[in-house]
């Protein structure tokens, strides 16, 4: 069973889930009193305190909705290794986290992912459909996308010969080592068939900011024309970090739950 350590001072708790692999997941819930749960879930080399995930969980509670951030297995404080892949493990991840506040009787009203944790959410989604509401935060459409800017030109001839591409830190040192195995993991999947499994009444907001250099903004609009249920954001000047739109896109989510919330209370009173 999961396990939970209360911090009286913040009304916050430590919450620990075993994924289906033996790792052990760790969270923390925002608890806001209500029986609706929101799930946050952060982008590759990131983890559940990364400024998107904290503002976000912060202005969830100030609308009165709880929420649950995370670190996925090999990230933050959870167990397992780092991989650059991992892509449907993440997935599994997040079906665990879903699983067990099913268990405990709450409502996971949505799933939010921010970059590699918006591609989760949408492929989640697309495998489960247990979830009514997905925000995607500046995920990418094409994950062919994105490689050559990180790895280099001749990346895929490099990963063949020597097995793995280390990638490096400004001051040198080894972060962390991408092996074939963990790109095909990534290049294998196709995002656009994904989104095509993804329930017509689920309803997905996409946020994007038309500054964004690492996934670009196009992205957001290719999710636009698929997905049948959508809302599409565009944050003016906002960067894929939101560094300087952090209150702005708080805002947009938050907002956008509580209109989620009152449309679910609806629906369950007809």
């Amino acid at each position: 069973m999961a396990q939970a350590a209360k911090n009286p001072s913040f009304q916050q708790q430590r919450v620990i889930i075993p994924n289906k692999y033996g790792n052990k997941l760790v969270g923390i819930l925002h608890e806001a009193g209500t029986k609706e749960i929101v799930i946050l879930c952060h982008g590759l080399r990131a983890s559940k305190e990364d400024n998107i995930m904290v503002t976000l969980a912060a202005a969830l509670e100030n609308a009165g909705i709880s929420s649950f951030r995370f670190d996925f297995s090999g990230n933050g404080e959870s167990e397992g290794s780092f991989e650059f892949g991992n892509f449907w493990r993440e997935v599994d991840d997040l079906h665990a986290v879903t699983q067990h506040f099913h268990e405990a009787n709450c409502t996971v009203a949505a799933i939010i992912g921010h970059s590699k944790g918006a591609n989760a959410v949408l492929l989640y989604a697309s495998k489960y459909h247990d979830i009514k509401t997905v925000v995607n935060l500046s995920g990418r459409y094409d994950l062919k996308g994105g490689l050559e800017e990180r790895l280099g030109k001749d990346f895929l001839e490099r990963i063949r010969k020597e097995g793995f591409i280390e990638l490096k830190t400004k001051s040198g040192s080894v972060d962390y080592r991408i092996t074939e195995e963990s790109l095909k993991d990534r290049l294998n999947i196709n995002m656009h068939e994904a989104c095509l499994q993804i329930d017509k009444e689920c309803r997905v907001l996409t946020v994007h900011g038309d500054m964004d250099a690492t996934i670009l903004v196009g992205d957001a609009l290719e999710f636009a024309k698929i997905l049948p249920n959508h809302k599409l954001h565009i944050i003016q000047g906002a960067d894929h970090v939101y560094t300087d739109h952090q209150a702005e896109l708080a805002s947009v989510v938050a907002n956008f739950m509580k209109e989620t919330l009152q449309l679910d209370k609806f629906d369950n009173a007809n």
